[in-house]
C-alpha cells in the first residue's frame, strides 16, 4: 500500500468510526425516549447499512484498521460544547446526527478514489440521514 493509500485509508478509517458512533448514539436516544422505538429502528437500520457499504469496498475493514494510528490522531479529544453547562438531550442527538452527515460526505469523496459505486452508497446514506434528521426533529 502506497503512503497516500496509507492516509486515504487512514481517513477513512476514523470517518467510519466517526459514523458509526454518532448512529448509535441516535439510535440509543431514540430507543430510550419515550416510544421512539421505530425512529430506533430507521437509526439502527442506517448504522448497519453503513457498515454493508464499508465491507464493500476493494479493500476490506482490516485494512481501514491497520492504517489508524491512534496516538498520534490530531482530532482525538474532540467534544460536543456545552452551552455554559445547558447541554439537553436533544443538543446531543443533534449534535451526532450532524456528525453523522459530516463523516458520511468525508466518506463518499474519499471513495471517489477507492471506488466509486461505493462513493454514490454513501450519498444515498447521507441523503438518507438528513430525511431521517427531519423525522427525528418533527417528532420532539
Amino acid at each position: 500500500m502506497t503512503a497516500a493509500e496509507k492516509i486515504l485509508y487512514r481517513i477513512m478509517d476514523a470517518n467510519y468510526n466517526r459514523a458509526k458512533e454518532a448512529l448509535r448514539v441516535a439510535e440509543d436516544i431514540r430507543r430510550f425516549s419515550r416510544l421512539k422505538k421505530n425512529q430506533a429502528k430507521a437509526w439502527k437500520t442506517a448504522r448497519h447499512q453503513l457498515t454493508r457499504i464499508l465491507l464493500g469496498l476493494p479493500r476490506g475493514y482490516q485494512d481501514l484498521v491497520t492504517c489508524r494510528d491512534v496516538p498520534r490522531d490530531p482530532g482525538r479529544t474532540g467534544t460536543i460544547r456545552d452551552k455554559k453547562g445547558k447541554l439537553k438531550l436533544h443538543d446531543l442527538l443533534f449534535a451526532n446526527i450532524q456528525r453523522a452527515q459530516e463523516a458520511l460526505r468525508v466518506l463518499e469523496e474519499c471513495s471517489k478514489i477507492v471506488n466509486p459505486k461505493s462513493a454514490a452508497a454513501f450519498a444515498r446514506l447521507r441523503f438518507h440521514i438528513y430525511d431521517l434528521e427531519k423525522r427525528t426533529a418533527a417528532a420532539i
